[in-house]
């Protein structure tokens, strides 16, 4: 399994786990890096490994190559010799020998590919973790603006509302100003009528049974009319 396979596993998994609990975008980001960041020291040390592996499969490849050369100079010395028993018989090693040597070739040209391929996928994981931080610094930035502008946004909202209160504050002293003038309207309207309206009130009666017996004088023939007699005098 590639080691990007392995990546779109576990951050899938992590996603719908994310996506389950309901978290947050910045706390998603930061879990992917760090599953890729792991990721990468995991592949680093495998290189390491099959590099070591490629090593030793180079040496022993040597080591066999210098076998098969030697039984060859061997099968060379018995045929100088006149014994093309032994020659016939070193060449059978010497070709024992090639077999182990087109192994160790097969294994050491897996390895080289195996390599390549790591390569390959370690500088697109390193690319994509350089990717993934750069979003990560503009989410960031961006999660920074937003909440400043939310929190301008309520700040204006409360300047508003507290506006708003003060106008209505305003509006309940007009109207307690207004109410008080209407009170004021009223003041001393209850009150018994001072010592002047009395006497003005008592000259008026006076008036009044005046005009009324010289009307019943008119009427009754012109006798002269007598006097009111008036409280507290006697007739």
């Amino acid at each position: 399994m590639g080691i990007f396979s392995r990546m779109t596993d576990i951050i899938n998994s992590n996603l719908n786990s994310l996506l389950d609990s309901a978290e947050d975008p910045q706390k998603m980001i930061r879990l992917i890096i760090q599953e890729m960041e792991d990721t990468l020291v995991e592949v680093r040390s495998s290189s390491a490994r099959v590099l070591a592996d490629r090593k030793a499969a180079a040496r022993r490849l040597e080591q066999v190559q210098a076998e098969a050369d030697t039984w060859e100079a061997k099968a060379k010395l018995a045929i100088s010799k006149g014994r093309e028993d032994l020659a016939r018989a070193a060449l059978q090693e010497k070709h024992a020998i090639l077999d182990e040597l087109a192994t160790v070739e097969a294994e050491l040209k897996a390895l080289d590919e195996h390599i390549a391929h790591l390569g390959e996928e370690v500088a697109q994981l390193q690319q994509k973790l350089s990717d993934a931080k750069a979003r990560q610094k503009a989410m960031l930035m961006r999660s920074q603006t937003v909440e400043s502008r939310i929190k301008v946004k309520r700040q204006m909202q409360r300047e508003a509302l507290d506006d708003a209160f003060t106008r209505f504050e305003h509006f309940e002293r007009r109207m307690d100003n207004l109410e008080s003038q209407l009170e004021s309207m009223d003041i001393g309207r209850d009150v018994p009528p001072d010592l002047a309206a009395e006497i003005d009130a008592l000259a008026e009666d006076e008036r009044i049974n005046d005009e009324l017996q010289r009307l019943k004088t008119e009427l009754g023939g012109g006798s002269e009319p007598q006097a009111t007699p008036r409280s507290g005098q006697p007739e």
